[in-house]
């Protein structure tokens, strides 16, 4: 496995990236091998981009360009594995069969598709999640553990369920500070944080554990997504709780 960050929340905590070297030195030296997604404005400044991680020793698992044709024939280019499912589809239908289009395309540049599981999305609890992979063998999913603990699921078994079908992997946790408040308002019902600092018995080393049975062997990132002081002594938090669960 691979280990990277999906710095969604380090952005919102910075404002954005502004310097993506200063970014790598800092994960590379907290022990993480690079981050999810590259993102580029052309062709060229995703080479140039792609170079700068190469130079540090660093990698990243996919890219993301201006528009999804481009990001399709940019990733394939630079050598990476999947892009992310981006369609527009409200229902469940419309979205399987923009879905499945989107993997038969992808497939023609030899690429992987991933559906984020996400709260407040279409797919969001372990059923909706059971049932778009069911409804669309040739997609992935780039499993979100804490979206998925959040909304009542449970992420070992949808490891030891679809294997196969697994792209990538995010590892966070949960926080519930608000119970009483639906999921339908899931900002307010709790926050993202660490690993290990969750209150819901979500078990990420149980995932891990997992995912080795299951012989996958992809990346897997940390994300956070709600920081509450410098991202990096958080993401140190998370690197040594997978060091400790052996990996």
């Amino acid at each position: 496995m691979k280990f990277g960050v999906a710095d969604y929340g380090m952005n919102v905590w910075d404002g954005g990236c502004f310097d993506i070297q200063a970014r790598l030195e800092a994960l590379r030296d907290i022990g993480f091998e690079g981050t999810e997604r590259l993102s580029a404005t052309s062709s060229g400044d995703a080479l140039l981009m792609a170079a700068t991680y190469r130079r540090m020793g660093m990698d990243f698992a996919t890219l993301r360009a201006p528009d999804m044709e481009s990001t399709i024939r940019w990733t394939a280019g630079l050598g990476r594995d999947y892009v992310w499912v981006s369609v527009t589809g409200k229902d469940m239908d419309t979205f399987c069969r923009q879905a499945s289009g989107q993997a038969r395309a992808c497939a023609r540049w030899g690429l992987r598709v991933g559906l984020h599981n996400h709260l407040g999305q279409l797919v969001e609890s372990h059923d909706q999640v059971v049932q778009f992979l069911e409804a669309c063998p040739e997609c992935g999913l780039v499993l979100d553990t804490a979206h998925l603990a959040a909304a009542g699921g449970d992420p070992v078994e949808i490891v030891r369920r679809y294997p196969r079908q697994l792209v990538a992997i995010h590892l966070k946790d949960w926080l519930e500070t608000n119970p009483e408040i639906g999921l339908e308002r899931w900002p307010q019902r709790g926050r993202f944080c660490e690993l290990g600092a969750g209150n819901i018995g979500l078990d990420n080393a149980a995932v891990m554990a997992a995912l080795v049975d299951v012989g996958y062997d992809g990346w897997v990132h940390v994300e956070h997504d709600t920081h509450l002081q410098e991202p990096v002594r958080d993401l140190a938090i998370s690197r040594q709780y997978l060091r400790d669960a052996g990996f």
